[in-house]
């Protein structure tokens, strides 16, 4: 078996099985730093930058390595291109015969009891509806694995698909007629039998709450875990360790209780009263609040007379139609099931009703027709730290976006890794040659009228001297839907838009068309790879600081001053720190890349934490000239003639 130097050296596996592989001193101390955390069973926190190769260099130690790993990574894209492209590679480069398996979350995932059940009811769906069901009723009996995501045809938020898959409230688990049948069962047979798992860190950490009842042992059997994109993890994890209430869960649960009535107990008529109420009231619930989606204190919420009327009114709707469902325990298994989710909701509800706790977060969320209310502790440290250490097992933390101002203090603090080995790694890129970061001279205050003006004139300048081939990345929607609707009149170039459409799609076009120009927020900060001369160019409106008005962050904010310390050095700044080296990254993401990552801050100079966001870029030719900027973008397009 090959050891992790030679797998990595220019006469190695990798390089005989990849045509150009070119050995990287930073990928071999990472890939080494890998293995000894999975051999000596420690943890290891690795900032790898753009263009280190992390993903073989934990993908080697991996496959060479005896016991059982879970790969885990921020996204589904990620971890099909894993799965499916990378990991593949270097398990042929090593002739490995490590079983893997790709594992998704259940809503991925076709539930045959679910279909079944919506089989000859088509008074509950409307035409559209019906039409999908169709469909997936078709594609049902050719399908192999059951995975959502080869049904083309379906759009990504398709009205069926929660009538399709199943959540952990209504799977019936090992009570379920089809449990012999059911694709996740399969799949999640699969994974326990792999020596090799990838997941995504949500369905890792509803694992680890051990939130997915009836399926909770996969994470036990591991030996080694590694999350990539690990910057990710705190915000993910704080919300599996809470709790959280939906109206649209509710409306789901009397849903399911009006269809067990309609098809199976014709004879319960109380069951469909008490679900309709229970439903009316929910829906009155989300009409308290204003309708444009947003976010607020719930707590605060709460000592409103109207909204805490109608959550007593909810407690009291949920309390009959659990003594309902209770009367005909045992004459119909998704009944039972029903039952037991009747009587989560309600704790649920009492602990979401408890205003005055501490520790916690009480916050909600709206969308166009539903309510969220969550409870999220504000520090999950000693909860991580504690399952981190025990059993003993291997660790690795990785990303390109993990230390500020040189040090991993601030991860470390968040999820009580105070013990982890560090390891920061640079890209192998030449910033100086290859990319210039301009702050533009004379910029107005970042929150004043004039700004917009400002990034309007800096927008179409760099679209001209780019030739399209430009991200504009935006810290609100609000700024970025301004400045696409002033664009379409001022240049020619086609504007792909976030929002429109799926990300995906946006991507696909702007590749398609040499000439577009991309408009995001938060989804295209990271995780999109565009690559060479497709895009030489990206704007950024301000620095990522979250929004002073999120109930979480305020209540971070004030945890932190009771304990004496700042929050804005302790909490705003790191977090702002990390965003920004996620947008910087889309730009420079190959050797041959070139291009131009201009910042329209004046804060970046005028202020004194200026010097800890300069720090944790890379090491770029600076300017504030946007001359200088057009200069080196015409060079560019020079080169490529």
């Amino acid at each position: 078996m090959a050891s992790v130097s030679t797998l990595f050296s220019a006469d190695g596996e990798l390089a005989k099985a990849i045509s150009g592989f070119v050995p990287r001193q930073a990928q071999t101390d990472m890939a080494n730093a890998v293995k000894s955390a999975i051999d000596n069973e420690h943890s290891l926190i690795v900032e790898a930058g753009t263009g280190t190769g992390k993903t073989f260099a934990y993908l080697g130690p991996v496959l060479l390595s005896e016991g059982k790993a879970i790969i885990s990574t921020g996204t589904k894209n990620l971890q099909e291109q894993l799965y499916h492209r990378d990991l593949p590679l270097v398990k042929k480069a090593l002739a490995s015969r490590r079983k893997t398996a790709l594992l998704k979350g259940r809503a991925n995932y076709l539930c045959l009891h679910r279909v079944a059940q919506h089989g000859g009811n088509s008074t509950l769906v409307d035409k559209e509806v019906l039409g999908q069901l169709s469909t997936v009723r078709q594609w049902a009996t050719t399908t192999k694995t059951g995975d959502m995501g080869e049904l083309k045809a379906l759009p990504e938020d398709a009205r069926v698909l929660p009538l399709v898959t199943s959540t952990v409230d209504n799977c019936l688990g090992r009570d379920c007629p089809d449990y012999e049948d059911c694709y996740l069962v399969k799949a999640r047979r699969k994974a326990l039998d792999a020596d090799v798992i990838v997941v995504n860190h949500h369905l890792f950490f509803a694992d680890m709450a051990l939130k997915d009842t009836g399926f909770g042992e996969l994470i036990p059997e591991a030996d080694a875990i590694i999350f990539d994109e690990a910057h990710q993890i705190p915000d993910i994890a704080s919300d599996y360790f809470g709790e959280s209430l939906s109206t649209r869960q509710l409306h789901d649960l009397s849903k399911d209780v009006t269809l067990i009535y309609r098809t199976v107990l014709k004879d319960a008529e109380q069951l469909d009263k008490a679900a309709d109420k229970c439903r009316m009231i929910a829906s009155d619930l989300r009409l308290l609040f204003p309708e444009n989606p947003q976010r607020g204190n719930w707590a605060e919420a709460l000592e409103r007379d109207d909204v805490r009327a109608e959550v007593g009114k909810l407690a009291e709707s949920l309390g009959v139609l659990h003594e309902v469902c209770k009367l005909h325990i045992g004459r119909d298994k998704d009944l039972d099931n029903l039952y037991e989710r009747i009587v989560q909701a309600r704790e649920k509800l009492d602990a979401l009703s408890d205003n005055l706790q501490d520790g916690v977060s009480l916050w909600y969320e709206t969308t166009p027709r539903h309510l969220i209310m969550h409870l999220t502790p504000l520090s999950i440290a000693a909860k991580f730290r504690h399952f981190v250490s025990s059993p003993p097992r291997g660790w690795v933390f990785t990303s390109a976006t993990l230390m500020v101002n040189g040090g991993f203090e601030h991860f470390q603090r968040r999820m009580g890794l105070e013990d982890a080995k560090t390891l920061g790694l640079d890209s192998p890129f030449d910033y100086q040659k290859q990319a210039v970061l301009c702050v533009p001279r004379h910029l107005p205050e970042p929150n004043s009228f004039e700004m917009r003006n400002t990034l309007l004139d800096t927008a179409k300048r760099l679209i001209k001297a780019s030739k399209g081939r430009c991200f504009l990345l935006f810290t609100s929607h609000a700024m970025l839907k301004l400045i696409a609707e002033r664009l379409e009149h001022e240049v020619d170039n086609p504007l792909l838009v976030q929002g429109t459409t799926t990300k995906q799609a946006l991507l696909d076009a702007y590749l398609a068309d040499q000439n577009a120009v991309l408009l995001g927020t938060g989804a295209f900060w990271e995780g999109v790879d565009v690559r060479g001369s497709d895009l030489v160019c990206v704007m950024i409106d301000k620095l990522p600081f979250a929004s002073p008005d999120d109930p979480l962050l305020q209540a971070r904010i004030d945890d932190v001053k009771k304990r004496g310390a700042n929050p804005f050095a302790v909490i705003q700044i790191p977090q702002a720190v990390i965003t920004l080296k996620q947008g910087a990254g889309r730009l420079i993401r190959d050797p041959s890349d070139k291009g131009v990552l201009v910042i329209c801050d004046n804060r970046l100079v005028t202020r004194h934490y200026a010097q800890t966001f300069l720090a944790s870029l890379p090491d770029m030719r600076r300017t504030r000239s946007l001359d200088e900027v057009e200069s080196f973008l015409s060079t560019i397009d020079d080169d490529e003639q």
